[in-house]
């Protein structure tokens, strides 16, 4: 399935699209034809409490024209109702419709605090992961959905780390497994209230993520990234940031994405189905791997799961 084109004439809007999941379906969606909304809190003037000042959202928007779309950026905070309200307002204003929502707004990873006993964490560094990853999509749906749903066929992803199945499995941090496994039961609820206007959402998690972050915790980079693999064995599963992006373009382009709506699926699930590839033309499937090999004692490697 190509996606070349598919969404020419498409409003997007892909919030927390500074840096990897969300800059890349950013892109991805921009290269399907999209005018895409790219929003983050990192901007050339001004850094989050990330505290990377290496990715911008004008950068991603550049990306986005770069690859055939048209790129927006909009500095926004979305914890702050009326910066997501005035969000919504412009798109509005500007292109009268919003055809895809992403909600990918996160920002946590350096308040999680794996192995510890839920009395023993940080809880102001814990309760900033929920607000984090999951007050902010609250607040963006709420805004942009009465937009979404004026044309029938809207989509929703909700994107997270695991899905239902995989999450059944704790994610070692109390905080943490709440905040990722909330957007899928977002996504399964917003299916049901979206069904009325023809519209679809999903939860929809990448894989072992080669983010700018995972990158640079292991020394490496994008061209170097296997060497990382003597460290981190099951890195060897690693996918590309536009992996998950090309997911996310695939079901926006698919006529009959409601056969998703409700439902939990990785990166790796829908390539098997759309048929796209990452970047160097493979195919992971890191729940696969997970699943089979490393939490079901299968034999096989990470190879055998690309």
């Amino acid at each position: 399935m190509s996606t070349q084109g598919a969404l020419a004439g498409r409003i997007a809007l892909v919030a927390g699209a500074t840096r990897g999941a969300g800059r890349a379906m950013a892109v991805e969606l921009g290269a399907a034809g999209a005018t895409v909304y790219a929003t983050g809190r990192t901007t050339r003037d001004r850094i989050s409490e990330v505290g990377r000042a290496t990715e911008t959202i004008e950068e991603t928007a550049e990306l986005i024209t770069a690859a055939g779309g048209t790129g927006i950026a909009v500095p926004t905070d979305h914890l702050e109702p009326e910066q997501v309200r005035a969000l919504v307002e412009r798109i509005d204003r500007e292109q009268g419709r919003l055809d895809v929502l992403v909600n990918d707004v996160w920002g946590g990873e350096a308040l999680i605090e794996f192995g510890k006993k839920t009395w023993e964490t940080n809880l102001a560094g814990g309760l900033r992961m929920l607000r984090l990853g999951v007050e902010t999509h609250l607040i963006t749906s709420y805004y942009a959905l009465p937009l979404l749903i004026r044309q029938p066929g809207g989509l929703v992803v909700e994107v997270t780390d695991g899905s239902e199945e995989f999450n059944r499995t704790y994610r070692l941090n109390l905080f943490y497994d709440l905040a990722k496994n909330a957007p899928i039961r977002t996504a399964f609820g917003l299916a049901e209230e979206l069904k009325e206007f023809d519209g679809t959402a999903v939860s929809v998690s990448p894989g072992f993520l080669r983010s700018e972050q995972m990158l640079d915790h292991f020394g490496v980079t994008e061209e170097t990234w296997r060497d990382a693999v003597e460290k981190e064995p099951h890195f060897a599963i690693a996918e590309s940031p536009h992996y998950v992006g090309r997911a996310v373009a695939a079901l926006a382009a698919d006529p009959d994405r409601a056969r998703w709506s409700g439902k939990s699926v990785f990166s790796g699930e829908l390539a098997k189905v759309y048929g796209f590839t990452d970047l160097d033309g493979s195919r992971p499937d890191a729940f696969g791997y997970f699943r089979d090999v490393v939490f079901g004692g299968k034999e096989g490697t990470a190879a055998d799961y690309r």
